[in-house]
């Protein structure tokens, strides 16, 4: 198969789809690997590395899709992409387009088959190719969070750690998955007073049990979240519903119940966010607020340590990119039902039930779509 990999051109996202060895991987099964020039090159993967991996170069965007049957990339398509795809191509990327109307009636019209990395399962049910995204962003949100508290960026200078004499800062994680996990280990290294909240009982268990009394975990009932982010310094937003929509769980009137200053990094705002005042930002300006509450709502935010990201990323998708490429969308599919669960558009119609159900169109079964 031939095998794209454009440079991707969102708001400072500097991770790039495939690395050298992926390509080699894949030159070394016999496709053919096309990465157009300078790629790599911001996360330290020059042509010379790919070239040596056995790649060759496509001097432009339009030449990195034109050749493709299968486009491998991180971020979902920006709209100068659009004019760049065509029929019957297989994009393998984040897709995201629950919130962009636009994106995902361009992919139907064009008959694009779309496997998004965030809907693959494993056989444990897992999301694979979505953990590794998630430990970043995790990670990545405490940090960006105690920065959106400074006073320069409007915040009210709680300093998360606190100092002798002073108690620490109050963080809220609501979720308690990959995203939530993580964001609680940094959390608590930053000496910060946690609390985590989830509908599940035996996630939270489990994470009381691993911090032993350091931190305070509540099943999310609508009135303990709704006491806890009044009085939060920093909620992180870590709720995620696979394909679908993010509950909106942080109304616009408890904004204005929290002390002004304070702080929300609403990290699945790619699938719309869980407070009703958040909308997507970018690194250029990752900043606003409303109703005096500072949002951070980045939603490329692994992009920031985008080679770290890079090399989680594309370790969890090599796999699965190689059996596209080997089997074919349709053989690759019928023989992985996780593969399967990523499909999300496939020949003009919506084959994800959770997509179908957000954008309120109709829904044809995955393998119905293949026959």
């Amino acid at each position: 198969m031939l095998v794209g990999v454009p440079k991707e051109i969102k708001n400072h996202e500097y991770r790039v789809g495939l690395t050298p060895a992926g390509a080699r991987a894949l030159a070394s099964a016999g496709h053919e690997v096309w990465v157009q020039a300078n790629a790599g090159a911001r996360v330290g993967f020059s042509d010379a590395d790919y070239l040596a991996a056995g790649a060759r170069i496509a001097a432009d965007a339009a030449e990195a899709y034109g050749r493709a049957e299968m486009v491998i990339k991180v971020k979902e398509l920006q709209a100068a992409e659009f004019p760049l795809t065509r029929p019957g191509q297989i994009l393998f990327a984040y897709q995201h387009f629950a919130p962009d109307p636009d994106l995902l009636q361009h992919v139907l019209d064009c008959g694009l088959s779309c496997v998004a990395y965030e809907t693959v399962a494993d056989a444990h049910g897992e999301l694979p190719l979505l953990a590794p995204m998630s430990r970043v962003a995790g990670r990545l949100a405490p940090q960006v969070g105690a920065w959106s508290l400074q006073m320069a960026n409007g915040g009210s200078g709680v300093l998360l750690g606190g100092v002798a004499g002073v108690p620490p800062g109050k963080v809220v994680i609501v979720g308690a998955g990959s995203v939530g996990a993580n964001a609680l280990q940094i959390a608590v290294g930053m000496g910060a007073q946690v609390t985590l909240f989830d509908r599940g009982v035996k996630k939270i268990e489990a994470l009381d049990r691993l911090y032993r009394g350091r931190i305070a975990t509540c099943v999310a009932d609508p009135l303990a979240l709704e006491r806890a982010i009044a009085e939060a310094d920093l909620v992180i937003g870590a709720v995620l519903i696979p394909g679908k929509l993010s509950p909106k769980l942080i109304p616009r009137a408890l904004l204005r119940r929290m002390r002004p200053g304070s702080a929300i990094v609403d990290v699945g705002i790619d699938q719309g966010g869980i407070a009703e005042t958040s909308r997507p930002t970018s690194h250029s300006a990752p900043l606003f607020v409303e109703e005096g509450i500072v949002h951070y709502c980045v939603p490329n935010m692994p992009s920031a340590v985008a080679r770290t990201a890079t090399l989680a990323l594309t370790q969890a998708t090599l796999p699965y990119a190689l059996k596209l490429a080997t089997l074919g969308l349709r053989e690759a599919l019928r023989a992985d039902a996780g593969l399967l669960q990523g499909l999300q558009t496939h020949a003009g119609k919506i084959t994800h039930a959770g997509l179908a159900e957000d954008t309120e169109r109709a829904c044809t079964a995955a393998a119905d779509s293949l026959l």
